[in-house]
């Protein structure tokens, strides 16, 4: 309540970007005070075993995390691990140091509980993001790394420029995520077309080694290539698919900001990603770790995506209307929702379709 008095009263009054950075900046402050970090951390963090995660060999404390786009340079992960994202996906990093696309480039839609953004892949170049990753950590934190193509890098070159973030990055990431689904670099999404993003996942996956690569896709892919696409991964024995990334279509929206040119995300993108979710499912089954992303803004959406058979779930806009301490309720309802319904872990909910009518009878206290 306090927070949406500040949203509606001060911050959306502000440049969205200032905003933004200011945030970051906050976060890393509290980065390098690690007893405030900690302290954080054991009150916001999500501790029930219930909500623990295990996908592609990786144990996660809760199935919801951090989107990229929020920490592009990884400066704050801690922080963010501290208020309760079970994962904090860093990036879009780079291979090399970018400033992105002209500001403005960073718009909020209100009355859509939306975000337009343009920013282009504006980050300090996955050397830097590298330095800080290798940085001791004080408190635990489960890190994926987004990696995207340098805005100059011709199309031809594309293959080795990703190569060039994996080989820096991979090392120090729980997971990797090749972006090739963003509008705002000229020509990347061309390279979700299979006959080009064959080559390229099979470098990025030499390049990453043992580190579990995944691929992010747009939501305005046909459904074929949405099918092409999750065969090609199952086919080169990827980890997993997130869907989806920002949007291009405009439809529906009623804030005069959706006229922007950019990415959509939030409210607007709830109903596609959810369709590309059950696409995925239908097409893979559980031969790979489906991640959703779009459209999240509380627990009934995380909960729809968890039946709908995703093992991670993924939100960003929502934090910028919700607040701080979005991701720490979200735990604390979806803890709350698993105990109602009589499930001892998250995993007995993902790829249950839909919610049963009745909740199942209740286990013994000792099987869980």
């Amino acid at each position: 309540m306090m927070y949406r008095l500040l949203f509606d009263l001060l911050l959306r009054r502000m440049d969205a970007e200032a905003v933004h950075h200011a945030t970051i900046r906050a976060l890393r402050v509290l980065s390098v005070a690690p007893f405030l970090k900690r302290r954080l951390y054991r009150g916001l963090a999500p501790r029930d075993e219930a909500l623990r995660v295990r996908a592609f060999g990786v144990h996660f404390p809760s199935p919801f995390g951090l989107a990229a786009g929020f920490d592009k340079d990884a400066g704050c992960v801690e922080a963010l691990a501290a208020f309760g994202f079970g994962h904090v996906e860093v990036g879009t990093v780079t291979a090399h140091a970018q400033p992105g696309n002209a500001r403005p480039r960073l718009f909020r839609l209100p009355a859509d509980r939306a975000i337009v953004n343009r920013m282009g892949f504006n980050n300090a170049g996955a050397a830097r993001a590298a330095r800080r990753l290798r940085r001791p950590r004080a408190v635990p934190a489960v890190v994926g790394v987004n990696i995207g193509k340098t805005k100059v890098i011709p199309e031809e070159l594309a293959r080795r420029d990703y190569v060039a973030g994996a080989r820096l990055l991979a090392p120090l990431a729980d997971y990797l995520v090749v972006n090739v689904s963003s509008p705002n670099t000229p020509g990347l999404r061309d390279l979700q077309a299979v006959a080009l993003l064959r080559p390229l996942l099979e470098d990025v996956r030499r390049a990453a080694g043992r580190t579990p690569v995944l691929v992010k896709i747009a939501p305005d892919l046909a459904d074929g290539d949405i099918d092409a696409v999750a065969d090609l991964a199952v086919e080169l024995g990827l980890a997993g698919v997130i869907a989806t990334n920002t949007t291009i279509a405009r439809e529906g929206l009623t804030d005069a900001a959706a006229a922007e040119t950019g990415g959509l995300s939030g409210r607007p993108l709830k109903a596609r990603s959810l369709e590309v979710l059950r696409r995925l499912r239908a097409r893979v089954g559980d031969r790979l770790t489906l991640v959703s992303v779009g459209g999240v803004e509380d627990v009934d959406d995380v909960w729809e995506r968890l039946l709908a058979g995703a093992t991670l779930v993924q939100g960003y806009t929502g934090m910028i209307y919700h607040g701080p301490l979005w991701a720490w309720r979200i735990n604390r309802d979806l803890s709350r929702r698993l105990r109602r319904h009589g499930y001892a872990t998250i995993g007995e909910v993902v790829g249950l379709v839909s919610e049963p009518a009745a909740p199942p009878v209740e286990r013994a206290q000792g099987s869980r």
